[in-house]
């Protein structure tokens, strides 16, 4: 019962540690002039996955590896087949070009080198620094992108993440910087309580840290993206909704995993099962998110209803052959 109160402790304040940063973040680069749709595409995609940072670098240097790999194979398979098929499920899904021709193919990229990387068994500083380039390089194209969108999506991102006029100086800034500082706070603390309290799980449940990572702290640190996913979706923002699950996870694998690689001097080792199942999983979600995408650039109901089937199925394999 500790090892669980831990556990949802340090879920309740990784949840709110996010909204915070994302919060704080969004309104702090509204004040200094950065455009609602920058904001969106790229501070609230990192904002909803600093849980998976936090939760990925504490374990890395605790020696539980595979928890934090665990827990990023397991929040993509998550993101893309469940959040997205629900939010199908609820509503049709119509897909922006930009979607389309650079978020889809640089996720899938970016699953098969994981798995490229991740296949001897050790994920390195080198290769940590590698997939750090890729993110860079990704952040850069979708600013780029940003400024050629269209009027109606720029619309829909400033009805979303309203800037703050630019007058009113550091008076303005204090109460968002100090939101966003607390927000990180509570974030940290939170990631220690749940990797505590979840190593400890996995230890009187007798099963792996990487079985903990793919299913309760993958499903605790998705909870930001699946709020901001469902209430864009009733909201019918489905722009924002489909752009920041999969900028959330290319971020998860292109910033969040390769950092959490570079915490510890030797890397962090990847247990088989990860290499032969789960991140196998995670790839084949995203390749099968392409003729999804592709075939009248929406994803219906019927398609939606398939992924989360297909996330539950997966769930149970968990559960009945790995629990």
């Amino acid at each position: 019962m500790s090892a669980l109160a831990w556990c949802f402790l340090g879920l309740v304040a990784l949840v709110a540690g996010a909204e915070m940063v994302v919060r704080g973040g969004s309104r702090l680069a509204g004040l200094i002039g950065i455009p609602p749709i920058l904001i969106g595409l790229t501070i609230v995609a990192v904002g909803t996955s600093t849980p998976e940072l936090a939760v990925g670098i504490e374990a890395a240097l605790h020696g539980n590896g595979s928890l934090a790999v665990g827990n990023i194979a397991g929040t993509n398979t998550l993101n893309i087949l469940f959040i997205l098929g629900l939010s199908a499920l609820l509503m049709p899904l119509s897909l922006e070009m930009r979607t389309l021709r650079f978020g889809l193919p640089v996720m899938t990229v970016a699953a098969l080198a994981l798995l490229a990387m991740a296949w001897n068994g050790v994920l390195t500083r080198v290769e940590g620094a590698l997939l750090v380039t890729g993110g860079i390089l990704y952040t850069g194209a979708i600013i780029r992108w940003a400024r050629r969108e269209s009027r109606a999506v720029i619309a829909e991102f400033s009805k979303e993440y309203p800037v703050p006029p630019p007058n009113g100086g550091l008076r303005k800034a204090g109460p968002s910087l100090s939101l966003l500082v607390a927000g990180i706070v509570v974030i940290v603390i939170g990631a220690d309580w749940l990797v505590a309290g979840a190593v400890d799980l996995a230890r009187m449940m007798g099963v792996s840290d990487a079985f903990i990572g793919l299913t309760v702290v993958a499903i605790g640190t998705s909870s930001p993206e699946l709020v901001t996913t469902v209430v864009s979706t009733l909201r019918q923002e489905r722009g924002i909704a489909v752009g920041n699950l999969i900028g959330s996870s290319v971020h998860n694998i292109l910033f969040i995993l390769c950092m959490t690689a570079m915490a510890p001097a030797g890397g962090i080792v990847v247990e088989p099962a990860l290499i032969h199942v789960d991140i196998p999983v995670m790839s084949a979600a995203a390749i099968a998110c392409i003729p999804v995408f592709l075939s009248g650039r929406r994803v219906s109901r019927a398609e939606g209803g398939a992924f989360v089937v297909a996330y539950l199925a997966y769930l149970t394999y968990l559960v009945v052959a790995r629990g």
